[in-house]
């Protein structure tokens, strides 16, 4: 066993919990954030992406043990369903989702992406999502959403691109 300490979404969190327990199981299972699906447990398509630290990680590749002592965000740390974040607002007036399975990992990766880049060049965007993976849209509308959430931040006097890559 082993003892997790994380702050997630701002709040700190503490757990005792089985050594092999993966990220993306501690939060669904042991903090009952359930936004962070479980797609394909190989790392494949993204369902399961969050941000660690600061950086886009897919959660079935971490141990939570591995990110004791980080900074979590998930889909429910982009905004509240009163106040929605930017890229979900722009996920939602975009039309950028379909099951809506994908979703919440398409989510934190533009996210990430405007946090780390921010461009709104197509062929950026591509390169930016293609660990994740969407069976529905064909991507279009999502490629609207990123540009829509990067607008959406310029506007708010948010900056995008800030984040240092390594």
């Amino acid at each position: 066993m082993t003892r997790v300490e994380l702050r997630v979404n701002g709040v700190a969190v503490s757990r005792e919990v089985d050594d092999r327990t993966l990220l993306v199981e501690f939060l669904r299972r042991e903090l009952d954030l359930t936004g962070t699906h479980v797609g394909c447990d190989t790392s494949q398509c993204g369902a399961c992406t969050v941000k660690l630290d600061g950086h886009a990680v897919k959660s079935c590749t971490v141990l939570a043990a591995q990110a004791s002592g980080g900074e979590v965000t998930t889909v429910e740390g982009l905004g509240t369903p009163e106040a929605l974040g930017e890229t979900q607002r722009a996920f939602v007036a975009c039309h950028g989702l379909q099951c809506g399975f994908c979703t919440p990992g398409m989510m934190m990766a533009v996210d990430y992406y405007l946090d780390a880049n921010g461009s709104c060049d197509d062929a950026q965007i591509h390169h930016a999502l293609e660990g994740n993976i969407c069976r529905c849209t064909g991507y279009v509308n999502i490629i609207r959403a990123v540009k829509h959430a990067a607008q959406a931040r310029l506007e708010a006097g948010k900056p995008i691109g800030t984040v240092r890559h390594g």
